[in-house]
């Protein structure tokens, strides 16, 4: 028999932007049931990076003293930008006044989870959706299967998918899961999670002809660090000592601290928009409607735009009755969405050896590096983009 639960908005998927967004109706009075296939323990382990905007931690902070992100994060008021063996401090307090912070999303997770759990949020795990039916209507409703495979139907006044790149609330959206506008990146990154300190205070960038190295961290005790590579490198095609002679001679000029690799994996760099990101009463947000690189850090933050936006339009429309916001939906987020687009392609381009480059290519490229840093201007639209935009534009 088909278990069916009725509530005011359906979230599919239990990421950054789904979890934040069922705390931000339930601080307006609106209910909602999320879902998501993978286990508690998937969700809060699986480790993965974490750049957040000044605007994305105040957002975190309405959650109470369980957002750890000030207090566990590490805040950063700037990066370098390093080539041609120097390094150029983009200074963001200097330029635009704010700051990021460096806190893993899993770690994020844990904090959402928590606090959405300690107020009773109705959230399920190991729960697969198949489809969703009734887009059209006033009554769309999410067709699942529960964690023991029995039939599970979630009626709402509105679905949302934040179900990932591989969302299957888009298919309603779109009419295909991939109905998007698609690019993919000739070069991914290799990276590393390693025991050992911090070779940085803040994030390098490094652009070298052997091409583009980042050296970041996660803790006071484990570093990440990535390599420009092949798409197709094998993970195991390097011993400890070939990947750390292939970083180190990416970041001339500083000596990385070296400890004990236990992860390595390869990043494709693939950058989507969904064609579009409302269809009647259904709705994408984050990587369900978008994918960027990871070079400008915007994923995450990006998707917590999406929510902020969604969440004030439902309220209009869940307790004023006014669509206004949801109707205009598609199109704010879409400005921001094109940005974001831009500087992750923009900072890619500038900081990559593509695998065709021509010493014409590479000497531009050292131009552009350099009107970059030695621009006041150029340096502020950096920090202003890293940073994050104001939340209206």
């Amino acid at each position: 028999m088909t278990t069916t639960v009725r509530t005011r908005v359906a979230i599919v998927g239990a990421g950054p932007a789904g979890l934040l967004l069922s705390h931000l109706l339930d601080r307006a009075g609106i209910g909602s049931v999320v879902v998501d296939q993978r286990s508690r323990d998937d969700i809060e382990s699986t480790i993965r990076a974490g750049i957040l905007e000044q605007g994305t931690v105040e957002l975190l902070d309405t959650l109470g003293p369980v957002s750890r992100a000030r207090t566990a994060g590490h805040r950063h008021d700037g990066i370098e930008l390093r080539f041609e063996g120097e390094g150029h401090r983009i200074d963001f307090a200097a330029s635009v006044g704010r700051a990021v912070w460096l806190y893993p999303q899993h770690e994020v997770l844990k904090d959402l989870i928590a606090a959405r759990l300690d107020r009773g949020q109705d959230l399920r795990f190991g729960v697969t959706a198949e489809r969703i039916d009734d887009a059209g209507t006033d009554r769309p409703r999410v067709i699942a299967r529960d964690a023991d495979g029995q039939p599970l139907e979630i009626e709402a006044d509105v679905v949302v998918g934040s179900d990932g790149s591989r969302s299957v609330a888009r298919a309603t959206v779109t009419g295909s899961s991939k109905g998007g506008y698609f690019r993919e990146y000739p070069f991914a990154w290799f990276g590393i999670l390693c025991e050992a300190p911090p070779s940085s205070e803040e994030l390098i960038y490094s652009n070298s002809p052997d091409g583009f190295a980042l050296v970041s961290q996660r803790s006071d005790t484990v570093q990440r660090m990535y390599f420009q590579c092949d798409p197709d490198t094998d993970t195991a095609a390097y011993s400890e000592a070939q990947l750390w002679d292939e970083l180190q001679k990416r970041v001339p000029g500083t000596e990385l601290k070296q400890g004990p690799i236990f992860q390595r994996d390869v990043l494709r760099f693939r950058s989507f928009v969904a064609h579009e990101l409302r269809r009647g009463r259904v709705a994408l947000v984050g990587d369900a409607a978008h994918t960027v690189p990871p070079t400008g850090a915007k994923g995450m933050n990006l998707a917590i735009a999406d929510v902020r936006l969604l969440a004030a339009a439902l309220e209009a429309l869940l307790l004023e009755d006014d669509e206004r916001l949801l109707d205009a939906y598609p199109a704010t987020a879409s400005r921001r969405i094109w940005k974001a687009q831009h500087f992750s392609w923009w900072m890619t381009s500038l900081l990559h050896v593509a695998p065709d480059a021509t010493d014409f290519d590479r000497r531009r490229q050292i131009g552009e590096l350099r009107t970059v840093v030695e621009s006041e201007h150029g340096r502020a639209y950096l920090a202003e983009a890293y940073c994050g935009w104001p939340s209206d534009a």
